[in-house]
């Protein structure tokens, strides 16, 4: 392999090894205009669209010893990846294709498990990482907060009681 080729791989090898995931999709027919809305969303939800030769594909993750890719390495296809949560790019993918009917996702590797196109599309339906964090901290913190109402609710029982005595009396 010659020189530039081997550090075109190894960049992408860095990348896919820095990434919790990978999507691939097909570009076909996408133009210039496209790529770069396309590259702005996805920049605001953390991750990356590369244009990457199948071959290169192929040859960063054998090395890294991800799932076989080489199916869904047909046509034109670009690399997703990003540094934190595939939801959020699944879903800018998932939308930006309800707009353009491009670019179209074939496959995807998620904590070294190779996932389909659907499982990738299901993705992008989940909420968000922060609400559901917050759906499970208050899923956590029900229970708690359901015990000290019921250890309060004694004293404020004979609290209103009181009050109601002296609003009767007054």
């Amino acid at each position: 392999m010659r020189p530039e080729k081997a550090t075109i791989v190894e960049d992408l090898r860095a990348k896919f090894n820095d990434s919790p995931f990978l999507i691939v999709a097909d570009y076909t027919g996408m133009t210039v205009p496209h790529f770069a809305e396309l590259r702005t969303r996805l920049r605001g939800a953390g991750a990356e669209f590369r244009v990457v030769k199948n071959s290169f594909i192929k040859i960063a993750a054998k090395e890294l010893g991800m799932p076989d890719l080489a199916k869904s390495l047909a046509g034109q296809n670009a690399v997703v990846t990003g540094d934190s949560d595939i939801c959020a790019a699944a879903k800018v993918l998932k939308t930006f294709a309800k707009e353009f009917t491009k670019p179209v996702v074939k496959a995807g590797v998620l904590d070294n498990a190779a996932l389909d196109a659907a499982q990738v599309t299901a993705l992008a339906d989940l909420p968000s990482k922060p609400v559901l964090q917050a759906t499970l901290l208050g899923l956590l913190l029900a229970p708690a907060t359901r015990f000290v109402r019921v250890l309060n609710e004694p004293g404020a029982s004979l609290a209103r009681v009181l009050q109601a005595k002296v609003d009767a009396s007054a």
